[in-house]
């Protein structure tokens, strides 16, 4: 597959989720951004495979990488890495993560107006946490971002690792403001989190990112903004 001009295999790296829906949007994700670069791969690195390993050993060229995270924490900087070392493939570009990124703040924005979320109701961003310090302060770069977006600070609670829970964010939020509550899902898929989300007591929870339009130009985007490597003998 030719990216930029230069031969290489597109990979996608997901989390992973039981979520039948969650595993299909991802396949979605990836459909979709083969039909702007050719035939794009996805792996896993927990909960399901393929893993980013075992599709980087059936591949024979360079490869570029892309991390489906919306933060930088331990999968991307940690997991990744050792299985591109696992995988014994000398080729391996890997671009930065998905977010923060301006492109991801406008499709919340949008997800918001979807659920019913109007101008004077308040928003809070809540995503899945990280015991990474450097991913969370990557989240609260996007709340940033939303709340310059929507013209209101927006903020941050969390479903499964770190402290704000999102639930008591969400009652502080009401109590603070006595508005309307809403949950921006700094998510890009369905699964157990997502899910979550509706027992936090907001008003309205906003979908996950998904395949939107301007989700899969920043993968494309991604992908094209490094340089495969071509090791020897590739």
């Amino acid at each position: 597959m030719r990216i930029k001009g230069i031969d290489a295999q597109p990979i996608l790296v997901a989390h992973g989720t039981r979520s039948e829906h969650g595993v299909s949007m991802i396949a979605d994700l990836a459909d979709k951004v083969s039909a702007q670069i050719g035939s794009t791969r996805v792996a896993f690195v927990d909960v399901l495979g393929p893993s980013p390993s075992e599709v980087l050993r059936g591949i024979d060229g360079p490869a570029v990488v892309v991390p489906a995270f919306l933060a930088s924490g331990y999968h991307v900087r940690k997991d990744l890495p050792e299985h591109i070392e696992a995988s014994g493939h000398q080729g391996v570009s890997v671009s930065r993560s998905l977010g923060p990124d301006p492109e991801l703040a406008r499709v919340l924005a949008l997800r918001l107006s979807e659920t019913g979320w109007r101008r004077g109701d308040s928003v809070v961003l809540a995503a899945a946490g990280s015991s990474d310090l450097f991913a969370l302060g990557q989240v609260r770069r996007a709340a940033n971002l939303l709340g310059t977006m929507i013209g209101e600070p927006v903020p941050v609670g969390y479903v499964a690792t770190a402290q704000p829970r999102i639930a008591d964010v969400v009652a502080d939020t009401r109590a603070r403001t006595g508005r309307r509550v809403f949950i921006a899902s700094y998510l890009l898929a369905h699964g157990l989190f997502h899910d979550r989300l509706h027992d936090a007591g907001a008003d309205g929870v906003a979908q996950p990112l998904g395949t939107d339009p301007r989700v899969v130009d920043l993968v494309v985007r991604r992908m094209r903004s490094v340089r495969p490597v071509v090791a020897a003998g590739l």
